[in-house]
């Protein structure tokens, strides 16, 4: 393993919101956004990065991403969702996160009366397998970059270009996993659009 991986191993380390870190209060838009900022500030590329902005709340609630505040309150339940909008809009489209979401919200915001299945024990079943998968995608990363350092050394290449054509290897296989779990993603998201139809774009109409 090269030396100069240590920032690989750094990112490695994700950093989850657990439930115990959210107030068991109602939160105002200011305290909301102040809470994501502080415990996703480890996920920014840039220091001046915004993780959650009010602009962004109110463009989840009016794209029925989120429900509306209870008396300009967001509960726990709200920061659960807004959490998993943070991951998914990475690679999902608002109109896919919408479709994903809507029944996450209608159903089990905060909880469903029939099952007993909260929205809270959803978001902490999702940290759970986050956590049982964490060593396996660690390793296949890790795995990747191994492989990538080895790309070219057939061919003479000064330092830099060699570094440059390694590096370029190494994201071309994380981009091309991406792309793939990308197509499943959306195709799975299509066929529960296709089951249970949202009327979104009636919505949007409106």
């Amino acid at each position: 393993m090269e030396k100069n991986n240590d920032w690989l191993y750094k990112l490695l380390e994700t950093e989850s919101i657990l439930p115990g870190d959210i107030p068991d209060i109602g939160l105002y838009m200011d305290q909301v956004t102040t809470l994501m900022d502080t415990k996703l500030a480890k996920s920014r590329r840039y220091p001046e990065d915004k993780i959650l902005t009010k602009t962004m709340i109110n463009n989840y609630t009016k794209n029925h991403l989120l429900p509306p505040s209870d008396k300009k309150k967001y509960s726990r339940e709200h920061v659960f969702l807004l959490i998993i909008i943070y991951y998914l809009k990475n690679m999902l489209s608002i109109s896919d996160i919408q479709s994903l979401l809507e029944p996450l919200s209608e159903k089990y915001f905060p909880e469903n009366k029939e099952s007993g299945l909260s929205l809270t024990e959803i978001y902490e079943k999702l940290l759970s397998d986050n956590e049982a998968n964490h060593d396996e995608l660690s390793e296949d990363v890790l795995a990747k970059w191994e492989k990538s350092r080895d790309a070219f050394d057939e061919y003479s290449l000064p330092e830099d270009e060699a570094e440059y054509l390694k590096d370029f290897s190494f994201i071309y296989q994380l981009a091309y996993d991406i792309y793939v779990r990308k197509q499943i993603i959306e195709r799975l998201i299509d066929r529960e659009e296709a089951k249970h139809p949202s009327g979104k774009k009636k919505k949007k109409k409106e």
